[in-house]
């Protein structure tokens, strides 16, 4: 094994044959209505009261656009497309905010069940798309060459546009994708039909809004205000962390593990959270004054950190050659001589081989792996084998959904008796088990209340949250 070294080049995809059918740069989405459309329909198909599985439609007349197409988790269950009100062959559109599994993973499905129309996406999303289905793919009974065939059509589908610039649909409808600040590529999308009658003229989705100081992503945009605002609402009853101080907890959870000769395994999400948790670690070992405040994290040799996941390692090398789209931190750090993803003793876990020697290894040691809610991924062989042991400790730095292995270590990991179910098997928790929600990729209430009220919508409909999370939120918000 060996450190990790970038960059890589690679095409983010750009369109280079001319925009797809219907579609043209618009001069101004602020222009007056000019009569003759019909009232948009909206139909939420998935997490509309839960947090997985986001899916929308929207109907304008004889256009039908779908934004997202996400697989559930957990307990999460979203409408099965053969009870949708319309057939995937008849979609004209699909809008993707970003490429989590929860808001694209069902786009193989819906591309094999007829669908032949547009992906709309930005551009960096279409070049983290083709990793991520690919991945998901490989946990479905597909054969090879149905998922390379699935796999073409869509890279043939997807279409990348820059933030803030206005197009033009077909049926007098417009779009305009700015910056979600959640992950990479991660964008809202703004529709507008002329003359929609007594419906909705114009809708926005929030997709997934990130909060503010994320690691390697500029702050949302705010979109012009709209009639209706379809906004998540994951953390809606909750405030996180101070953000800015959470690279002080993750030093002191990795010290008390070198203190303590254990590991710390750290369940991560391929796309966003492995990132911003590279970067920090790099801070940790690298700036002299983290040094100074940690010095038992360099006292005896610096702790080797595994990233024990070969999406997250895709993943990464693709947000490295995609340094455009980098916050202004992250660039300057580049430009200096200091890649933000990587360090002297970050070291890439690719084969099964090298997965299991990595299983091998005694503590002190730091394990990055997917999936981040334990539901599958090489996490889980490590929590098999490290949750037993009182010396070693679980990081949790994202959400946990309800019926998952990590919701329940949570939950239980705090109790004398505490266990969880693994492959199902019983396994004690004994480690100890952290939270941090100052490293969620999600907006917390105080950040939607803000960024709800500078859209100014004349309506707003709470999706992509738990009951007590939209019911929390919306008391608060405008009604």
């Amino acid at each position: 094994m060996r450190a990790l070294v970038f960059p890589f080049p690679l095409d983010v995809g750009r369109p280079e044959r001319g925009w797809p059918g219907g579609i043209s740069p618009s001069p101004s989405m602020g222009e007056g209505r000019d009569g003759g459309g019909q009232a948009m329909r909206l139909h939420h198909l998935g997490a509309e009261h839960c947090v997985t599985g986001s899916c929308h439609l929207v109907r304008a007349g004889n256009v039908n656009i779908l934004v997202d197409c996400g697989l559930t988790q957990g307990d999460d269950r979203a409408v099965p497309m053969a009870e949708w009100p319309v057939r995937p062959g008849d979609i004209d559109y699909l809008f993707l905010t970003h490429a989590h599994v929860d808001h694209v993973g069902r786009v193989p499905d819906l591309v094999q069940a007829g669908f032949h129309g547009e992906i709309l996406t930005t551009h960096a999303t279409r070049a983290i798309l083709g990793p991520m289905l690919e991945d998901a793919l490989g946990f479905t009974d597909r054969s090879d060459r149905e998922r390379a065939a699935v796999m073409s059509r869509i890279h043939e589908m997807s279409w990348g546009f820059e933030y803030g610039a206005p197009f033009e649909l077909k049926s007098g409808l417009r779009f305009q994708l700015g910056r979600a600040g959640h992950i990479l590529g991660s964008c809202w999308v703004r529709l507008e039909q002329a003359g929609a009658g007594d419906g909705p003229a114009s809708v926005v989705f929030s997709g997934d809004l990130g909060p503010p100081h994320t690691p390697l992503l500029p702050d949302p945009d705010v979109p012009e205000t709209c009639d209706l605002l379809v906004m998540e609402s994951t953390y809606g009853d909750r405030l996180h962390e101070d953000r800015q101080g959470r690279i002080q907890r993750l030093g002191e959870v990795l010290a008390m593990a070198l203190r303590d000769r254990g590991k710390v395994y750290i369940p991560a999400f391929s796309l966003g959270r492995t990132q911003e948790l590279l970067f920090e670690m790099d801070r940790l070992f690298t700036d002299e004054e983290w040094a100074d405040a940690f010095p038992s994290l360099h006292a005896h040799g610096r702790i080797p950190v595994f990233l024990d996941s070969p999406l997250g390692l895709e993943i990464t090398r693709v947000y490295s050659s995609l340094t455009e789209y980098w916050d202004r931190e992250a660039q300057n750090l580049l430009a200096q001589g200091d890649h933000p993803l990587d360090f002297d003793h970050l070291y890439a876990v690719r084969s099964a081989r090298d997965h299991q020697r990595v299983l091998d290894v005694e503590g002190p040691a730091v394990v990055v792996a997917g999936s981040g809610m334990c539901t599958g991924g090489r996490i889980v062989s490590h929590l098999k084998q490290g949750l037993g042991n009182e010396r070693n400790d679980v990081l949790f730095v994202g959400y946990q959904a309800r019926g998952t292995p990590g919701r329940d270590m949570v939950t239980y990991g705090r109790r004398p008796d505490g266990y969880v179910i693994l492959d199902g098997e019983r396994f004690p928790i004994r480690a100890r088990i952290h939270t941090m929600g100052g490293y969620s990729a999600h907006a917390d209430q105080s950040d939607l209340i803000r960024w709800a009220g500078a859209v100014g919508p004349r309506r707003i409909k709470l999706v992509h949250g738990e009951p007590e999370a939209q019911e929390g939120l919306s008391h608060l918000l405008p009604p």
